[in-house]
């Protein structure tokens, strides 16, 4: 399928901007800009948006785009006869990007509500996540690795530096029913809810049988890396909604709908503390989105009411 060879093209080439990090290469720092939600720009965000863009206008399945770094949706006039919309987050904690820490692209691909061949709507980016027919991120890390659902399980992909091509090395990937993590930014605790504060307060306090601690906290403070590692060994990562952030930071469309996606398709859940991610209709292009997903039983004890 073209759409995912434009994904596997557009990733390689940012991989390896990536990997010149520290060579010379001129990615490091801001680019100078802010997006949409005021956020400043690094110049491999920049890099990035403008790979995939290209990627995806060139595959001729894709009719659109929505991006984190795009102020407004973009319609691909030559390819109007695409069956495809796509949201992205170009590059996925770009503010760990001078400091070497594992970042990623995500993305998500809904079928087009408009008639192919007419000019794009609003309702074609506005779906829910439950009307995803594909999903995924890649994580730019010690491997490159795409983690992609169609929904019919969560697969994970390395990329071969030597072929150039992405080898599946797991195939319907099970997130672990309870986890040994919880991934929540505790320095922001006096913000939480009643109910998030109890949560945090039992994940510190549970033990195992020998006495010891059940759970410990690990907070990369990059959201494919947070979740990758939950994903393999199980886990719940909470971005949680503050006094200061009532709708949470993080985006529905970009972020919270695709990872959702993943993590149902591999036994696990996502949440907005009150009802199931997938399920939450859209309103805007940037909405932002309080965010819990993970294994299912650490779900379950941190949204007992869900």
């Amino acid at each position: 399928m073209e759409l995912f060879s434009a994904i596997e093209d557009a990733s390689k080439i940012v991989q390896s901007e990536v990997s010149r990090a520290g060579l010379g290469a001129d990615i490091y720092g801001a680019k100078g800009s802010e997006n949409i939600q005021g956020e400043e720009q690094q110049k491999l965000d920049v890099y990035a948006d403008e790979c995939f863009i290209h990627a995806f206008r060139g595959s001729g399945q894709v009719a659109g785009l929505a991006s984190e770094e795009q102020d407004n949706a973009l319609q691909f006039d030559e390819s109007l006869k695409g069956e495809y919309v796509v949201m992205i987050d170009p590059l996925d904690g770009s503010s760990n990007i001078d400091v070497n820490v594992a970042i990623g692209t995500i993305f998500a691909i809904y079928r087009r509500v408009s008639k192919s061949g007419e000019t794009l709507i609003e309702a074609d980016f506005l779906q829910a996540g439950r009307d995803q027919v594909a999903a995924g991120y890649v994580n730019y890390s010690v491997s490159t690795q795409m983690v992609l659902s169609t929904g019919n399980g969560t697969h994970i992909y390395t990329l071969d530096p030597e072929s150039g091509t992405y080898q599946l090395i797991s195939e319907n990937v099970k997130i672990p029913a309870d986890g040994k993590v919880y991934s929540i930014n505790e320095v922001n605790l006096d913000d939480f809810d009643d109910n998030l504060k109890r949560y945090a307060q039992h994940c510190k306090d549970k033990r195992k049988e020998d006495g010891k601690r059940m759970y410990t906290g690990r907070y990369i403070g990059s959201l494919v890396a947070d979740f990758h590692r939950n994903l393999l060994k199980g886990g719940i990562y909470v971005y949680p909604a503050t006094v200061d952030s009532p709708n949470g930071k993080l985006r529905l469309l970009y972020e919270c709908n695709p990872m959702s996606f993943l993590a149902e398709n591999a036994g696990g859940k996502g949440s907005d503390g009150v009802q199931n991610i997938l399920d939450i209709k859209p309103t805007e292009l940037h909405q932002r989105c309080p965010f819990y997903v993970g294994s299912p039983v650490m779900m379950d004890e941190a949204l007992p009411s869900i």
